[in-house]
Protein backbone atom coordinates (compact mmCIF):
# COMPACT_ATOMS: atom_id res chain seq x y z
CA UNK A 1 0.00 0.00 0.00
CA UNK A 2 1.32 3.45 -0.87
CA UNK A 3 0.94 6.66 1.09
CA UNK A 4 -1.13 8.05 -1.81
CA UNK A 5 -3.72 5.29 -1.35
CA UNK A 6 -4.19 6.26 2.29
CA UNK A 7 -5.22 9.86 1.58
CA UNK A 8 -8.97 10.22 0.94
CA UNK A 9 -9.91 11.72 -2.44
CA UNK A 10 -12.02 14.41 -0.78
CA UNK A 11 -9.43 15.49 1.82
CA UNK A 12 -8.83 19.26 1.86
CA UNK A 13 -5.10 18.93 1.25
CA UNK A 14 -5.67 16.66 -1.74
CA UNK A 15 -8.01 19.28 -3.21
CA UNK A 16 -5.48 22.05 -2.54
CA UNK A 17 -2.72 20.00 -4.18
CA UNK A 18 -4.96 19.39 -7.18
CA UNK A 19 -5.80 23.05 -7.80
CA UNK A 20 -2.72 24.96 -6.61
CA UNK A 21 0.65 24.56 -8.29
CA UNK A 22 3.16 25.60 -5.64
CA UNK A 23 6.15 25.37 -7.98
CA UNK A 24 6.07 29.14 -8.59
CA UNK A 25 7.43 29.56 -5.06
CA UNK A 26 10.79 28.05 -5.97
CA UNK A 27 11.64 30.97 -8.25
CA UNK A 28 10.36 33.51 -5.70
CA UNK A 29 12.57 32.22 -2.89
CA UNK A 30 15.67 31.37 -4.94
CA UNK A 31 17.50 34.61 -3.91
CA UNK A 32 17.18 33.63 -0.23
CA UNK A 33 18.87 30.24 -0.55
CA UNK A 34 22.53 29.41 -1.02
CA UNK A 35 23.62 25.93 -2.09
CA UNK A 36 26.79 26.00 -0.02
CA UNK A 37 25.61 27.79 3.10
CA UNK A 38 23.77 26.31 6.09
CA UNK A 39 21.76 23.13 6.38
CA UNK A 40 20.14 21.79 3.23
CA UNK A 41 16.42 22.47 3.06
CA UNK A 42 13.58 22.34 0.60
CA UNK A 43 11.77 25.70 0.51
CA UNK A 44 8.64 24.09 -0.92
CA UNK A 45 8.40 21.66 1.99
CA UNK A 46 8.98 24.46 4.49
CA UNK A 47 6.30 26.64 2.88
CA UNK A 48 3.82 23.77 2.79
CA UNK A 49 4.57 22.98 6.43
CA UNK A 50 3.69 26.51 7.42
CA UNK A 51 0.64 26.33 5.16
CA UNK A 52 -0.52 23.25 7.10
CA UNK A 53 0.10 25.11 10.35
CA UNK A 54 -2.01 28.08 9.26
CA UNK A 55 -4.86 25.98 7.84
CA UNK A 56 -5.13 23.74 10.89
CA UNK A 57 -4.27 26.33 13.56
CA UNK A 58 -1.00 24.75 14.65
CA UNK A 59 0.99 27.70 15.96
CA UNK A 60 3.86 25.91 17.69
CA UNK A 61 6.76 24.75 15.50
CA UNK A 62 7.34 21.82 17.85
CA UNK A 63 3.69 20.80 17.66
CA UNK A 64 3.68 21.22 13.87
CA UNK A 65 6.66 18.88 13.60
CA UNK A 66 4.93 16.30 15.84
CA UNK A 67 1.69 16.50 13.85
CA UNK A 68 3.46 16.10 10.51
CA UNK A 69 5.48 13.21 11.87
CA UNK A 70 2.26 11.34 12.75
CA UNK A 71 -0.23 12.45 10.09
CA UNK A 72 -0.08 10.48 6.84
CA UNK A 73 -1.99 13.11 4.89
CA UNK A 74 0.41 15.85 5.96
CA UNK A 75 3.35 13.67 4.89
CA UNK A 76 1.68 13.02 1.54
CA UNK A 77 1.07 16.76 0.99
CA UNK A 78 4.72 17.49 1.74
CA UNK A 79 5.98 14.67 -0.45
CA UNK A 80 7.61 12.91 2.52
CA UNK A 81 7.75 9.14 2.63
CA UNK A 82 7.14 7.17 5.83
CA UNK A 83 10.86 6.84 6.59
CA UNK A 84 11.86 10.43 5.76
CA UNK A 85 12.48 12.77 8.67
CA UNK A 86 10.45 15.93 9.21
CA UNK A 87 12.54 19.12 9.26
CA UNK A 88 13.66 20.16 12.76
CA UNK A 89 11.34 22.51 14.65
CA UNK A 90 14.08 25.18 14.80
CA UNK A 91 14.20 25.22 10.99
CA UNK A 92 10.44 25.75 10.91
CA UNK A 93 10.67 28.56 13.50
CA UNK A 94 13.53 30.32 11.77
CA UNK A 95 11.81 30.25 8.38
CA UNK A 96 8.52 31.39 9.90
CA UNK A 97 10.25 34.42 11.44
CA UNK A 98 12.67 35.37 8.67
CA UNK A 99 11.53 34.12 5.29
CA UNK A 100 7.76 33.83 4.96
Amino acid sequence: MSIDELVPDDHLLRLIEKYIDFSFLLEKVRPYYSDGNGRPSDPLILFKMMFIGYIYGIHSARQLKREIKMNITYRWFLGLKFHEPVPHHSTISWNRQHRF
